[in-house]
């Protein structure tokens, strides 16, 4: 089949503005049939689905990037535009535009609504949300709003699936619809499609309660520029407490199963190469990173239901006044925020941001942001060296720990900022125009979805990347095999590399297990605890000993200004070789990862020798 031939392969797209509910109406319309690539020579997402007509056959249905205007100011609103106007190689213009609205904010969604409509090619709107809209007091005409653009409007809210069928249909007949007159009606200035959106939603609405919502009044609150930082920040570091209070009795029954398992193997298992390769790699390695799993979906919990319920955006619009401070504005909020969970897809969401300087420096910072990875790090660290007190009512001092060091990181990454913009980055800081979202209550069943594919993806890794990792350092460790009386650790083909490392970091306080901790951890970063765990389980006889949790080793040989160190280390330092890759991939080259990688490398060592000199100068 030619995917230049339009006769052969039937193309919809979706368009509209940002936050209108696209991506919950692709859902609606495609189901399971869907398939997401990047588009050629671009490294934009393409998400495309099948369509099932109504009177039979089916349709290609694009999910486009949000815009708020064909005339693109940034990666994301190219794509959209070169698709609408047919300008990728092989891809047909698609046959139908269907342009999803927000019902509860249509004079916006509007203006957008008519550049689409002066193309001229058949065009279907769906008003979806409607349901929001009524929460918030407003009665809409569906037909009068139909009258007004010309084409057909379907009420709908994807999430339910409502006005998913009616949706169908019309699109299925929307050939029909097609008028030429539209590309000449629509021809308007801004300033005139500014005027006429207002005009347009005025008169779809048939009643609007004259009373202040709920919303409006929790945003005075939420977006005041003195109390909405505040509760950002308490916000902030109630999930931080949270992350060590109610993840430690999941944690410490995962280490029992862990523990379970290793001593079932020791019993069961006949002494010699197959029990070390699984007490000493697989399960001192890899389950020294899987008990970490519950604090990995309080953290994910959190970030959900703040996505899902409207207050991301809220948290970004009240960076903006921050982020303008060292040369950025808001719209990099959202990318870094994404970037706690995965430096990944955070950098990939810098697509959004249209101004390329803006937008490289965001790329360049957003490892400094606390990724979810780290957290197996920070947490083996700060249960081996501080005590699970109290300072306050509610308040531990594990979770203090935990929240000082995201907030390191994001003082770092404000710092990084404040210098890249005046020198290689050096520009103006852009504007910022964001719509806020509606509040929502988030819907359980997406919360469990949510966090079933981030516990996935973690375990995943831990099945893949960190086992993989685990088990070539421990045959490094295992090789050749020490004489008697001799350390394993001297012996090993590991042991000798790490000597060699030794000598550059042990000025900074790392012994040679942790120099041999931070080469696998290149794969990622929560390989450093499960390489050490292994490290440790080789380099002893005592089956006992092997067995102990790699905190409790740790907190019997290392000395606090060590611990100190190796989390200031770990704050700054770029060890993810994917996220090397994603950059490369965004930057179109090798330049800006290569330059990102030297200065982390440069800011973990420097910041770690700080931190382990003071601590020794102050007798810690």
């Amino acid at each position: 089949m030619s995917r230049s031939d339009p006769a052969l392969h039937r193309i919809a797209a979706l368009v509209g503005n940002p936050n209108s509910g696209k991506s919950a109406l692709f859902n609606a319309l495609t189901g399971a049939r869907q398939k997401i690539a990047n588009y050629a020579g671009v490294t934009v997402e393409r998400k495309a689905g099948r369509l099932a007509l109504p009177g039979g056959g089916s349709i290609e249905l694009l999910d486009l990037p949000g815009s708020y205007s064909l005339d693109a100011a940034s990666p994301d609103e190219e794509v959209t535009r070169k698709v609408v106007h047919g300008e990728f190689a092989g891809e047909a213009i698609p046959e139908v535009l269907i342009v999803v609205l927000d019902a509860a904010n249509l004079e916006q969604h509007l203006v957008f609504a008519q550049e689409v409509l002066e193309l001229g090619h058949p065009t279907v709107v769906a008003l979806n949300m409607v349901d929001l809209a009524e929460r918030d007091g407003l009665t809409l005409d569906p037909a009068a709003l139909s009258e007004a653009l010309g084409v057909p409007v379907i009420p709908t809210v994807a999430v339910r699936r409502k006005g998913i069928t009616e949706l169908a249909a019309a699109i299925a007949e929307a050939k029909s619809h097609a008028d030429e007159a539209l590309h000449s009606r629509w021809r308007l200035t801004q300033p005139e499609r500014r005027l006429s959106a207002k005009h347009m939603a005025r008169g779809a609405i048939l009643s609007k309660s004259t009373r202040h919502t709920v919303e409006n009044g929790i945003d005075r609150t939420l977006l005041n520029p003195w109390v909405g930082p505040v509760i950002l920040f308490a916000i902030l570091f109630v999930i931080f407490q949270a992350v060590f209070a109610w993840a430690t009795p999941f944690a410490d029954a995962l280490e029992g199963v862990v523990g379970s398992f290793t001593g079932f193997v020791t019993d069961t298992v006949p002494p010699g190469l197959v029990r070390d390769f699984l007490t000493e790699g697989v399960l001192a390695g890899v389950g020294s990173v899987v008990v970490f799993l519950p604090q990995i979906v309080i953290l994910f919990f959190f970030i959900l239901l703040m996505e899902a319920s409207g207050y991301m955006a809220r948290a970004a619009f009240l960076m903006d006044r921050l982020m303008a401070g060292v040369g950025l504005s808001g719209k990099s909020f959202i990318p870094l925020l994404s970037s706690f969970a995965c430096a990944i897809p955070g950098i990939m969401a810098t697509r959004s941001i249209s101004d390329p300087k803006d937008r490289l420096t965001t790329i360049l910072i957003a490892p400094l942001m606390t990724c979810s990875a780290r957290l197996p790090v920070y947490a083996v660290i700060i249960a081996a060296f501080i005590p699970p007190d109290s300072v306050a009512p509610g308040v531990g001092l594990q979770g203090l720990v935990l929240f000082a060091l995201y907030v390191a990181g994001i003082v770092g990454a404000m710092v990084v900022a404040l210098v890249l913009r005046g020198t290689v980055t050096k520009g103006a800081a852009s504007g910022f125009i964001m719509e806020l979202p509606r509040y929502q209550l988030p819907r359980i069943k997406d919360l469990a979805i949510g966090l079933w594919q981030r516990a996935w993806v973690f375990l995943r890794r831990a099945g893949t990347i960190i086992f993989v990792a685990t088990i070539a350092l421990w045959v490094l460790l295992s090789f050749p095999k020490a004489e008697p009386g001799e350390s394993q650790m001297d012996s090993s083909i590991a042991g000798h590399v790490a000597t060699g490392l030794a000598v550059v970091l042990e000025p900074i306080g790392f012994n040679r297990q942790i120099s041999l901790a931070l080469i696998p951890a290149m794969a990622a970063r929560e390989v450093a605890v499960s390489a050490l765990a292994t490290t440790y389980a080789v380099d002893t006889d005592d089956e006992d000993l092997a067995a102990q949790a790699v905190t409790e080793r740790i907190a019997a040989d290392w000395s606090l200004p060590t611990a100190l160190a190796f989390l200031a280390w770990f704050v700054f330092a770029p060890q993810c070789l994917s996220t090397i890759a994603v950059t490369r991939r965004e930057t179109n080259g090798w330049k800006w990862p290569a330059f990102m990688v030297g200065y982390l490398f440069v800011l973990a060592y420097v910041f770690a020798g700080i931190t382990y000199w003071s601590a020794v100068a102050l007798g810690l």
